[in-house]
């Protein structure tokens, strides 16, 4: 366990990380709380983050300059897999790398969700990775793409059928589980230290240099679908106060790709916090079944 639970609480020297973690105002599962407020509370957050970010960003910038030159069609994402999966492995904390690979499973279950109660039926493509090594099947660059053809075939067959979604009274939470994943099962090595803001800040230029402008930009957009996702399951379950939990809004703004690493945390965040909350529904509504 981190410090911030195994130490006493000082009353003259509060610690913000244990005042964070038994704060219940957003919803966030206790185990999932501790791994993220462990990284969060790392030195490298503290000390390399403040100097990765301004020089990721300017070369973000720099790449974009580059890629005037090269044809737009170039990409390499297979090797930027297997090069984002070396870094993971080998130099990512384990708490990180368990958020990352939980991700996969809550994204998918959340489609999953939407789908299964709305009022049409549209098909899927499940990511739902096992470990770090299933990540080289271009699962980042899928997530995306992902994503996209769930909204556009949602609204499609929506369109077609001459249908909306709505609130359902009888809510299907059947894919709403805790995904197979243990932290024990994560690379964690002498050199596994980077927490995962700093990762993140780290790869988001390296994701762009080997996908296409169009790719990336895509990538980066997709963040602003966090409010657009979040408007479906509002809608089916009737609960508009939960949209206040996002941070990614207004997907018809689309937003300069500069702060892609800042937003992706948020993303990720946000994903949590609503599978959560339907985690919490879920058991509500069994225990009323009972």
């Amino acid at each position: 366990m981190s410090d911030f639970l195994k130490d006493p609480h000082d009353p003259r020297d509060p610690n913000p990380w244990l005042a964070l973690y038994l704060d219940q105002s957003t919803p966030l599962c206790d185990h999932v709380k501790h791994a993220w407020l462990t990284d969060s509370a790392s030195s490298s957050r503290q000390y390399l983050l403040p100097l990765v970010r301004p020089l990721a960003r300017l070369m973000i910038i720099v790449i974009q300059v580059f890629k005037i030159v090269l044809p737009k069609r170039w990409s390499a994402s297979k090797l930027l897999h297997h090069i984002l999966v070396w870094g993971l492995k080998g130099f990512v904390s384990p708490q990180a790398n368990w958020l990352i690979l939980r991700h996969f499973h809550l994204g998918a279950q959340i489609i999953e969700f939407i789908e299964r109660n709305a009022p049409v039926s549209v098909p899927l493509s499940s990511l739902k990775p096992a470990d770090l090594d299933a990540l080289k099947d271009e699962l980042f660059l899928k997530h995306d793409l992902n994503l996209f053809n769930f909204v556009i075939r949602l609204n499609q067959a929506l369109q077609n059928e001459g249908k909306k979604l709505s609130h359902v009274e009888n809510i299907d939470f059947s894919m709403i589980v805790e995904p197979p994943l243990a932290l024990a099962t994560i690379p964690q090595g002498r050199l596994n230290f980077i927490d995962l803001q700093t990762a993140i800040e780290i790869f988001t230029p390296v994701y762009q240099l080997f996908l296409t402008d169009n790719d990336f930009w895509r990538a980066a957009n997709s963040l602003q679908l966090d409010e657009t996702m979040g408007v479906y399951v509002a809608t089916l379950l009737n609960t508009p106060q939960h949209l206040l939990l996002l941070n990614n809004k207004h997907p018809l703004v689309p937003l300069s790709t500069l702060r892609a690493g800042h937003r992706l945390v948020l993303h990720g965040l946000s994903t949590e916090m609503l599978h959560s909350l339907l985690s919490q529904m879920k058991a509500s509504a069994a225990s009323e079944d009972a």
